[in-house]
């Protein structure tokens, strides 16, 4: 059977393509819908359908433009209340690919539109399932997600959902199935993905804790609720654009993808309250930027810390960015619903040092450095997440998780020196920019962070210590 897995790493996301005698469809796809397309051309095939599994939380979907562009039809499971043209299909109904028929099978929990499809080949055979976020392997999506938009839909009633969905139309299925998830390790739609992307249905009843045979309805609740964490700020607002819709991806680019020279960028900061977003590597950054510019590198996990650290979605944004990468930087933001992109610094950083306008810079340290002034007993801010600092930390460090830097800006001193570090710099130079923007200029980020300082004798313990935030 032709189906083929699109993975973006970047988000954990997983797109599918399935093409038979000309005819495709895509599941599940990402905002920009030119590499389907492609795909589809390339087998001289027409995409006849859009399937969604649900109104994704994580990511803005590219249905709308691919249905815009092919003419595909968009398909949702039973309950959906798109406000857009779309079918919303029955329980069991089936849809047919060229030779290949998909069997729609509510499996409402994740969210109650939440649908797994069912490839069928040109035999008769069943082939795999494509879950959504219903199924991951090791893992099955959080039900607390959907009360973010509807108050009623409460993490305990959708888990309960999920344990129906699970034991009356998952499990019965046949164990060579191969099951084709939407999300990967590293998404915020689970906690314990793997980082393998598929499996065969039969080895995930054996080993997902989620399709234990003996497990009660209680445990699963239980066992599924314990552990998670506050999902990103921007999720129901990505759920909105997805139900509600949004502009389309060319309109987009076409007001963020504007080179500006140093002086034009200057009076636009100025004149709006676009925020300086700098995509640079973190080691870039710390040498210098901008002042007030906020630093998110596009080599990290730049979706989701946009997402968690801008809190308006609709926020105007001025993009310095290295070259022939500022269209990158506005297609990933668009991804995550942030739209508002104004255009970008032509020349990148090295333009606005050429034109001899002010910056600022972090100043670093190594472990090393960190090692010879512990005898001074530092202050020493850990922006990890509070899981991570719980696991092993500095001895006395205080932990304030990256996430919820705003909300403890109170508990940093201003007028005191501090150290400053997470994991492998990321995220430290993240904290970093937003506290020089908010006028803390007495401090050092760790080069590499606690990966490197592991390696020293600087004290380091195992259980919670006190100082912590939270």
């Amino acid at each position: 059977m032709k189906v083929e897995q699109i993975y973006t790493g970047c988000i954990a996301h997983a797109a599918y393509y399935l093409e038979s005698n000309g005819e495709a469809a895509i599941f599940d796809p990402l905002r920009e819908v030119e590499p389907y397309i492609e795909r589809a051309e390339k087998d001289n095939a027409k995409i006849k359908y859009v399937f969604e599994t649900h109104f994704h939380a994580d990511f803005v979907s590219g249905h709308l433009d691919l249905a815009t562009k092919t003419g595909a039809k968009i398909v949702y499971g039973p309950t959906a209340k798109p406000g857009f043209e779309a079918i919303v299909a029955e329980d069991e109904q089936e849809f047919k690919i060229g030779a290949y028929t998909v069997k729609v099978i509510h499996t409402p929990g994740h969210t109650m539109e939440s649908t797994t499809y069912l490839l069928i080949d040109e035999n008769g055979k069943e082939h795999g399932i494509i879950t959504g976020d219903t199924l991951f392997i090791g893992d099955v999506g959080r039900p607390d997600l959907a009360q973010h938009v509807i108050a009623d839909l409460t993490q305990e009633k959708l888990a309960s959902h999920l344990f129906d969905s699970l034991r009356n139309k998952i499990m019965p299925l046949s164990d060579d199935l191969i099951v084709y998830p939407n999300h990967g390790a590293g998404s915020a739609c689970g906690k314990k993905m793997s980082s393998e992307t598929t499996d065969t249905l039969g080895n995930q009843k054996r080993t997902n804790y989620a399709l234990r045979a003996d497990m009660t309805r209680e445990e699963f609740v239980k066992e599924l609720l314990t552990g998670l964490t506050t999902p990103p700020g921007y999720f129901p607002k990505n759920v909105l654009m997805n139900i509600q819709g949004y502009e389309s991806l060319d309109t987009v680019m076409e007001r963020g993808n504007k080179a500006l020279s140093p002086t034009a960028f200057e009076v636009l900061a100025n004149e709006t309250n676009a925020l300086i977003l700098d995509t640079r590597k973190p080691e870039d950054f710390a040498k210098g930027f901008i002042p007030n510019s906020i630093n998110i590198g596009l080599d990290g996990n730049f979706a989701m810390w946009v997402g968690e650290m801008i809190p308006d979605i609709k926020q105007e944004i001025l993009i310095v960015a290295d070259k022939d990468r500022e269209e990158e930087a506005i297609i990933r933001l668009s991804r995550v619903g942030y739209d508002h992109a104004i255009g970008f610094l032509d020349g990148g950083y090295n333009s606005w040092v050429g034109s001899g306008k002010e910056v600022d810079s972090v100043e670093r340290m190594t472990a090393q450095d960190l090692e010879k002034e512990m005898t001074a007993e530092p202050i020493i801010i850990d922006v990890r997440k509070k899981s991570e600092y719980d696991s092993e930390h500095v001895i006395g460090a205080i932990n304030v998780p990256l996430n919820e830097i705003n909300q403890h800006l109170s508990q940093i001193p201003k007028n005191e020196p501090f150290i400053l570090h997470c994991a492998g710099g990321y995220r430290s130079m993240i904290a970093a920019s937003i506290l020089k923007s908010r006028g803390y200029h007495d401090f050092k980020d760790v080069e590499k962070g606690f990966g490197e300082i592991k390696k020293t004798s600087i004290p380091k313990t195992e259980y919670v210590c006190p100082t912590t935030l939270l």
